[in-house]
């Protein structure tokens, strides 16, 4: 999903030494997915296996009743016994049974660095979870969703990243959009880069993409450009197998 950020695009900024910053800027991105990859693997996964149980043996407040196993098993690339694992961690972090936006806010902040602003990624992030905008993510969502990041292929995992970029749903990314989410991931990560990434400079690297990925130059990035443009760029395609296989 940090793709775009740690994509690399020297030409359209010629730098003194570019080879050099841009292992730099690699380890330290594939250092903060491996942070984030750790982090799922403890919050959601540090758990008993109940084999002889059933989600419909779990006690859930009357308000959320998670789907089936069999259901679930059915609809992401998860195992029963997987999805029992998935779910213990889940009410574990989650007593009432969904993820409302605090939630996630909250687990962000337990392993970026100090001061970081988590509000605006999370946000973003979680509406792709939330693609029926109720506010809160259901058991289903998440499984659905982890099932994409963990297990998908390269085409349905570019799909979610640009149902992330895509902040109003309507099927296109703006500039605008863009810009945003890209500022909202290095305001996680940009103040613990080396080299510091000035704001100015993340603007500049948004527009040469976003000019890149507009093939008709009308100002808005559709699917099919999107998917076009990253499942060309072997650093995008690459940053969308960090999370193959956590569970």
């Amino acid at each position: 999903m940090y793709g775009l950020v740690s994509s690399d695009h020297s030409k359209a900024q010629p730098q003194p030494h570019p080879h050099q910053h841009e292992r730099r800027g690699n380890r330290n991105n594939k250092s903060i997915c491996l942070r984030l990859l750790d982090f799922i693997k403890d919050a959601w996964t540090d758990v008993k296996f109940a084999l002889e149980s059933d989600l419909e043996d779990v006690e859930a407040p009357p308000r959320y009743r998670p789907e089936s196993l069999h259901h679930l098993s059915q609809v992401t690339r998860f195992t029963e016994r997987e999805i029992k694992r998935i779910y213990r961690g889940f009410k574990a972090e989650c007593p009432s049974g969904v993820v409302q936006q605090e939630t996630l806010c909250d687990i962000y902040s337990q392993f970026f660095p100090q001061g970081a602003n988590t509000g605006h990624y999370a946000q973003y992030f979680f509406n792709t979870f939330d693609q029926r905008r109720r506010g809160i993510i259901s058991f289903e969502e998440f499984v659905q969703g982890l099932s994409i990041l963990s297990r998908g292929t390269l085409q349905e995992k570019l799909r979610w990243t640009f149902s992330l970029y895509d902040i109003n749903g309507d099927g296109c990314i703006t500039r605008d959009e863009m810009k945003e989410v890209v500022k909202a991931i290095f305001e996680l990560m940009g103040h613990c880069a080396e080299p510091v990434v000035e704001e100015g400079a993340v603007e500049e690297r948004v527009d040469w993409i976003f000019q890149k990925m507009d093939r008709n130059v009308d100002g808005m990035v559709t699917m099919d450009d999107y998917l076009d443009f990253c499942s060309k760029d072997e650093n995008i395609s690459t940053s969308m197998s960090i999370f193959d296989s956590i569970i």
